[in-house]
C-alpha cells in the first residue's frame, strides 16, 4: 500500500469539503466528543466530498461507525486499539493504521498487523497535551528500521517547510493539522504543502533506509 506523501487531519466535513477539492489526495476526518447522529453526518459529508476528488477518507477512532458508513479506513490510537474488535474491523475489510510513540508501543502497533504506523511527535506540537517529548528528525530513521516496508507516517509539529525533512528521512507521509486549520490561510497554506511534497508523490517506488544499511 502507498500513502500520499502529504496526509491532512480535520475535524469536520466543513474542512474536508474546503481543502480536498485543492487536491487533496489523503484526509483524516478526527472528531472528538460529539453525538452519534452528528458524527453519521459528518462521515457521510465527508465521504462524498472524498468520492468527487479521489481522496482516500481514514476515519479516526470511531470503528464501528465506519463499518456501518461503508467506509475503507480507519485510525487508532493505542488506547481505542486496546478496546476495539480487530476481527470485527478486519472482516469488514477495512485498512487500519496505528499511532506510536515509544518502543513498547510499536511492538503493540505491529502485533496487530496494521496496514501503516504513525510515529510522532516529531517536533513539539500544540494540538493537545503529549506526554512523550519531542522524538527529532532523527528518530525516523529509526522507526524506518524496525518497521521494514510497512508505510510510515511522521506527525507533530510538521510544517510545509518540515515536510521535506520527514520524507528525507524514511517516512512516507507527513500528517498535519494546526499548520492549515490554524492558518490564517488554509488553501494557501494547503497548496504549499502539495508543492513542498509533490517530488515524494511521483515517485512509485522509494528504497528504504533498513535496506540501505
Amino acid at each position: 500500500m502507498k500513502l500520499d506523501p502529504f496526509y491532512l487531519i480535520v475535524d469536520s466535513a466543513e474542512w474536508i469539503e474546503r481543502l480536498v477539492p485543492l487536491g487533496v489526495k489523503l484526509v483524516q476526518l478526527r472528531i472528538k466528543d460529539r453525538s452519534e447522529p452528528v458524527l453519521r453526518q459528518e462521515i457521510r459529508r465527508s465521504k462524498a466530498a472524498c468520492a468527487a476528488a479521489a481522496c482516500q477518507l481514514i476515519i479516526n477512532d470511531y470503528w464501528k461507525l465506519a463499518i456501518d458508513e461503508g467506509c475503507d479506513f480507519i485510525h487508532l490510537g493505542q488506547e481505542d486499539l486496546m478496546a476495539a474488535d480487530l476481527a470485527a474491523i478486519r472482516r469488514a475489510g477495512l485498512k487500519l493504521g496505528l499511532s506510536t510513540h515509544d518502543i513498547a508501543e510499536l511492538e503493540t502497533a505491529l502485533a496487530a498487523r496494521p496496514d501503516y504506523v504513525a510515529f510522532g511527535p516529531v517536533w513539539p506540537t500544540v494540538l493537545k497535551e503529549m506526554r512523550w517529548t519531542p522524538q527529532g528528525v532523527e528518530r525516523i530513521a529509526n522507526w524506518r528500521r524496525r518497521v521494514g516496508p510497512m508505510p510510515l507516517v511522521a506527525i507533530g509539529g510538521i510544517t510545509a517547510e518540515r515536510a521535506p525533512l520527514v520524507l528525507e528521512n524514511g517516512a512516507d507521509s507527513a500528517a498535519v493539522v494546526t499548520d492549515i486549520t490554524r492558518n490564517p490561510d488554509p488553501e494557501a497554506c494547503t497548496r504549499q504543502w502539495l508543492a513542498a511534497t509533490a517530488p515524494w508523490r511521483s515517485v512509485t517506488e522509494r528504497p528504504h533506509l533498513g535496506s540501505l544499511q
